[in-house]
């Protein structure tokens, strides 16, 4: 009785658990990270899932306060894209197996080191170029409207308007194209498995098919909340020099992006009244980047998550 008791609770968290457990969606997959495991599991062209499991570095700054906002986001940026790529490699061979010229001679000239500098090089230029579309170009916009008709302190809001526009603008977009689609339905079954972690069910897809897609601990919501206090923040700014007021939003990002993530890690951890408001904006914005999965989705996402979950769910407590 007790050994059937035992597989039974296995694959459980406490009810009503809160975990620090989460991933992303790949191309074809899921990667989940939990606290000293990270797991990429992608379905692989014969229909078998593919699963790497590899060892989560432990840093010191992930208790610093406000320090561990910036620090997680590139932290994720780098190893997310590395995690990406290697879908892609798996899901889709015969396109990723085509190795180019530089591909080779960083290979043959610096080795595996080379290649995880370049990807590195990669996963920051992507993130420079989100700073440039949802950062910079919405002040320059405003400067320029502001060329033309006087705005006065109604600037900053101005700029939050082309931000928010573009953002939404930019998912709804890229929602349409078919890969990305699909990374929107297996970013769902991230959701559902977690969630259902979280509810204390076992993980099996039956248990994980009627759990939310909607998640408050997102980086969609993280993103979205970094947004919204940067119009804030960008209020406070008087000055009306474009140069100038882009050249203080970036000094300022990385305090931005550290309250954004201790906010994350408030509605993550509660559910009241103010972190309901708070999550709301996130969670909207999460009916375009998540999507419902079917069976097979969740089947990856659980063979993700299986081998990252702390064997006591007290060290994975968010």
């Amino acid at each position: 009785m007790r050994l059937n008791q035992s597989r039974e609770t296995e694959n459980r968290a406490p009810a009503a658990f809160k975990t620090s457990v989460g991933g992303q969606a790949l191309m074809e997959g899921v990667m989940m990270r939990g606290p000293k495991k990270m797991c990429v599991a992608v379905r692989q062209p014969d229909g078998e899932i593919f699963t790497e499991v590899t060892d989560v570095p432990q840093r010191a700054w992930k208790k610093w306060p406000f320090v561990r906002g910036v620090c997680s986001f590139l932290d994720s940026l780098v190893s997310g894209y590395h995690c990406l790529m290697k879908s892609a490699e798996i899901a889709m061979p015969d396109e990723a197996g085509e190795e180019t010229k530089f591909d080779r001679w960083v290979a043959e000239k610096f080795g595996k080191k080379g290649t995880d500098f370049v990807m590195a090089g990669a996963a920051v230029l992507g993130g420079m170029l989100a700073l440039a579309l949802f950062l910079v170009a919405p002040t320059a916009l405003a400067g320029l409207v502001g060329l033309f008709v006087p705005l006065g302190g109604w600037r900053a809001l101005l700029e939050g308007v082309f931000k928010l526009v573009m953002l939404v603008g930019y998912m709804a977009l890229v929602s349409k194209m078919k890969e990305i689609d699909r990374m929107f339905r297996y970013h769902g079954a991230e959701h559902k498995t977690i969630a259902c972690y979280e509810a204390g069910r076992e993980l099996n897809v039956e248990n994980a098919r009627p759990c939310s897609r909607f998640h408050p601990r997102c980086g969609t919501s993280f993103l979205l909340i970094v947004i919204l206090l940067s119009i804030l923040a960008g209020a406070l700014i008087q000055t009306e020099s474009t140069l100038l007021r882009i050249a203080l939003k970036l000094a300022l990002l990385p305090v931005i992006m550290g309250v954004g993530y201790e906010v994350i890690k408030l509605c993550g951890r509660y559910d009241n009244p103010l972190t309901r408001v708070l999550s709301a904006p996130g969670l909207w914005l999460q009916r375009i980047t998540t999507q419902e999965p079917d069976d097979g989705m969740l089947e990856c996402a659980i063979a993700a998550v299986l081998p990252v979950l702390p064997e006591d769910p007290e060290e994975g407590k968010w």
